[in-house]
């Protein structure tokens, strides 16, 4: 009876591990068959997007520049302190051309705008970067409230010195 069971339990054995195998396989296939059909439908949907026709924009037109005079001014300091000087050129940035031309006339105003704020800043206010992103913003602003309607996008700096 012992050689029965042990027979008995050696086919169940071997079924079970027949079943288990036959599982992995389908998985396996299973998964295999996944991997490719998402690779085919990636490479069905993606393959037309480089040859898309889009409507193309107009060509942007370039901004175009004003100068301003160069302006050389001294900072405030406290009693007893060397006079520091503030000497910049400034260009404003403008969308188009035909800007430049209604601006021009208004540049004396600008510039008397802008010196007298640069001379209340003191040295301190223009270190760094951020002094200098602080002091750009607000010359633009000042800029925009003069030349009004016409709106100046940036003042950019070509030099900046304080000595």
């Amino acid at each position: 009876m012992a050689d029965e069971d042990k027979a008995e339990g050696g086919a169940e054995g071997e079924a079970a591990a027949s079943k288990k195998g036959k599982l992995k396989l389908i998985i396996a296939a299973v998964g295999f068959l996944a991997v490719l059909g998402g690779g085919a439908g990636w490479f069905f949907l993606m393959r037309g997007h480089g040859e898309e026709v889009h409507a193309e924009a107009p060509p942007l037109k370039p901004p175009a520049f004003v100068e301003v005079p160069d302006m050389l001014v001294n900072l405030v300091g406290a009693p007893g302190e060397r006079i520091q000087y503030l000497k910049v050129k400034l260009v404003l940035e403008v969308k188009e051309e035909k800007q430049v031309e209604a601006i021009k006339p208004s540049l004396p105003r600008v510039t008397d705008l802008f010196q007298t704020y640069l001379r209340e800043l003191r040295a301190s206010d223009l270190n760094g970067s951020a002094g200098l992103f602080r002091l750009k913003e607000e010359l633009t602003k000042r800029v925009n409230a003069a030349l009004s309607p016409n709106q100046v996008n940036a003042v950019l700096f070509k030099e900046v010195v304080v000595q």
